[in-house]
């Protein structure tokens, strides 16, 4: 391996003077350091991470914790969305990511706290787990910078979308067009699902429009075959809602399945409602009217907030952050 000893001795200079070109000081000459840069290229030279790091001490390298309950992946529409923006910042900016190791069958495992402090994160952002999961709980009392989306805990950064807003907004975009039998497919118990269910609650009441009991159930979120389910009970009902929301758009897409098994069309017989705008639910027809979430957003200001932290420690505010979502219309509300 190529040290910076050799490339002193190849250039004539001191190490100390390699190393400031490497490290772009501007107590050296341009046309000495353009030198030195294209000696080191030329030798095959790359700069020792963990040596740098035990210099700096920091690795420039940022922990995700991603681990959603149905083992989706990367191929959860959503959240890959919001971590290609995470991850596109990051770099921008420098750092590299590296996923949290959460694996709980693997013989020996660490926890996520000590997993982070053997790869050496700077920081880390918490994107989707469970947040009141003990393990999770000691890493944010830690003392490595933690972001968290979509979550709040006390004297943690926080990036949240407008659950609030969102549905607020897509309440009033139903109300608008007639409906006022409209039922709710809510998300399992979460801070995300008690703030758009209280919303819910609420727009109605300003509105004057009243929920029965037996229109209020419950699916997990990206569940299909729990939206089916909940979706054939409503569907049963005497005084059927109009509309029905959903917790997601992917689950939104079993609730249609039930709707069309009983000879019954989306959205002339029936509306529907999802949440998050993913992209495929722009592409089939009917185009699903949804909350499109701003991912772009959310992975970036989470990005700059964790590295804010890192490298501003006493000037970077502790706050929640808002990012607000809109409305898209599709076509799969009808006018009554």
């Amino acid at each position: 391996m190529v040290s910076m000893k050799d490339i002193s001795a190849a250039c004539g200079v001191s190490v100390a003077t390699v190393s400031k070109a490497l490290n772009d000081h501007g107590d050296i000459g341009t046309a000495t350091k353009e030198r030195i840069r294209q000696v080191a290229k030329e030798m095959g030279y790359f700069p020792n991470s963990a040596a740098k790091a035990l210099k700096t001490n920091r690795t420039h390298n940022l922990g995700v914790l991603f681990e959603e309950e149905d083992h989706s992946g990367l191929t959860h529409d959503y959240f890959a969305s919001v971590l290609d923006s995470l991850k596109s910042t990051a770099e921008e900016k420098g750092y590299d990511i590296t996923f949290v190791n959460g694996c709980r069958t693997r013989p020996n495992r660490m926890s996520y706290l000590e997993h982070c402090k053997y790869r050496g994160f700077d920081g880390v952002v918490l994107v989707c787990v469970n947040f009141y999961d003990p393990e999770v709980m000691e890493l944010v009392r830690s003392d490595i910078p933690t972001v968290t989306i979509d979550h709040l805990f006390n004297n943690v950064c926080a990036v949240m979308s407008d659950n609030i807003k969102g549905i607020h907004d897509l309440l009033h975009y139903v109300y608008d067009k007639g409906h006022r039998r409209i039922a709710y497919i809510h998300g399992i118990d979460s801070a995300v699902t008690q703030k758009r269910l209280s919303s819910f609650y609420k727009t109605a009441a300003e509105l004057g429009v009243n929920i029965p009991d037996e229109y209020i159930r419950t699916a997990a979120y990206r569940d299909t075959k729990g939206a089916y389910v909940e979706t054939e009970k409503l569907l049963d009902l005497k005084n059927r809602p109009t509309c029905i929301f959903y917790p997601d758009d992917f689950a939104c897409y079993g609730g249609m399945n039930a709707i069309n098994e009983r000879g019954l069309r989306v959205p002339d017989d029936i509306s529907v409602v999802g949440f998050d705008g993913i992209m495929i639910a722009r592409h089939l027809e009917p185009k699903l009217t949804t909350l499109q979430q701003d991912t772009k957003q959310l992975g970036m200001k989470a990005a700059e907030k964790v590295i804010n932290l890192i490298e501003n420690p006493k000037i970077t505010l502790i706050e929640q952050i808002v990012v607000a979502g809109e409305v898209y219309a599709g076509n799969s509300v009808a006018e009554v």
